[in-house]
This record gives C-alpha cells, sequence and structure tokens, in this order.
C-alpha cells in the first residue's frame, strides 16, 4: 500500500481583550505559503455524519466594507466555479453566475 502523504493548513487569530479578530494569518507549506496576512476567512466542512455544514467565518476588525464586499462578490463566483466541478450542473451553475453578477451590479462592484 502506497504512503499517505499528509497536508498541513495552519490559520492563526490574533484577538484582543474582547476576543474580537485583530490579525489572521495563515500557513499552508504544501503552496508555498508562510504566515500570510489576511483580513477575512471563510472556512466550511462538512459533516457527513450529521449531513451538515459546520463553518467558520472571521474578519478582522479593520477589513474595510467595501473589500468585504468584493470578498463575497470573488468568494461567490469561486463558489459557482467549484459547484460546477463538483457537480457538472451546468444550468444550477449558470443560475448561480447570473446571480453573481446581479450581485455585483447592486454593490456597484463592476464598473
Amino acid at each position: 500500500m502506497a504512503e499517505l502523504h499528509e497536508s498541513e493548513i495552519t490559520l492563526k487569530v490574533g484577538l484582543d481583550e474582547n476576543r474580537v479578530p485583530e490579525k489572521l494569518s495563515w500557513s499552508a507549506q504544501d503552496g508555498g505559503i508562510d504566515n500570510e496576512e489576511a483580513k477575512a476567512m471563510l472556512l466550511s466542512v462538512w459533516d457527513s455524519k450529521n449531513q451538515e455544514s459546520l463553518k467558520i467565518d472571521l474578519w478582522t476588525k479593520d477589513m474595510p466594507v467595501d473589500e468585504m464586499k468584493i470578498f463575497f462578490h470573488q468568494t461567490l463566483v469561486s463558489l459557482s466555479d467549484t459547484f460546477m466541478r463538483a457537480t457538472q450542473d451546468e444550468k444550477m451553475t449558470a443560475t448561480m453566475k447570473d446571480f453573481c453578477d446581479y450581485f455585483a451590479e447592486k454593490l456597484e462592484l463592476k464598473k
């Protein structure tokens, strides 16, 4: 049997005295990322046993709202792409992409 390779992704959250995130950083050695700063993160994992998604949504208190809107838009576009790769459901992917365009239009993200 082939030896299993493990890859580790590390997230660090620096909190203020009220436990509000002040600093986020992440490392992924296999990807060449070492203690890279971030202002926001969204993490979802699938709990197959309970058939539910578990998530962590964090952002630093100095994350600008305009950047948060862009972050959400890019995340939605990325989720559409991932949905297509995972399901090959072209019709729903197109619907999701339409929503992403609507989202960007309403937030005036596209110039």
